[in-house]
Order: C-alpha cells, then structure tokens, then sequence
C-alpha cells in the first residue's frame, strides 16, 4: 500500500480577489491580451493565468488590490471591461461558487 486514496486529487487554485483557496473548476481563469485582462472559461488560452471566483466582489477586490497587474508580471494598469461584462453575464445565468465576500454557502 502507497497511503495514496484511490479518488483522485482536484487542483486548487487561490482567488486573487479573496486570497481563498478552492477547486479549480469553481474559479475562473484569465489570461492577458494586449494590456487587457479576458476571461478563459475553458482554460485553454496560452500564457500565464490568474483565477478568480466568478462573482462581482472578487472581481472589484481583485481591481482595488491590484492583484491583476501583479499575479501577471506587467507593469502598469490592465483594462478588465471585458472581464468584468463576463462576469456579470455569467452571475445572472448560473450559481456562483461559495466566496467569503458574497456570504454565499
């Protein structure tokens, strides 16, 4: 016996926003196209990748903390419209993950 369990290990990310870890697939991906911050929902975008929980009050945690410019190694400010419209698309359409910011459960 190796002390392994036999069910498998799910990767966990931490939010930027929150600063809380969670699985993987509750958060969502983003990645930086010319200055701009865009979300990769399928997490199939090259380059390096920040995670977020999909919910308003991560995202604006995230902007004020200026997590962004930081979890990606560039200087100076990234625009995150594009981000920021995916996300309130996507709290109207599905449930959100559990986050401290939200009180969600």
């Amino acid at each position: 016996m190796s002390g392994r369990t036999q069910a498998g290990a799910c990767p966990e990310r931490t939010c930027v926003g929150c600063r809380e870890r969670a699985v993987k697939g509750e958060l969502l991906r983003i990645v930086v196209i010319e200055d701009a911050c865009v979300p990769d929902p399928r997490g199939t975008l090259p380059g390096r990748g920040a995670y977020v929980h999909p919910v308003p009050a991560c995202l604006d945690q995230a902007v004020r903390r200026r997590a962004f410019p930081r979890a990606f190694r560039v200087p100076g400010p990234l625009d995150v419209k594009a981000l920021r419209h995916y996300v309130e698309q996507a709290q109207g359409c599905r449930a959100v993950a559990p986050c401290r910011l939200t009180g969600n459960t």
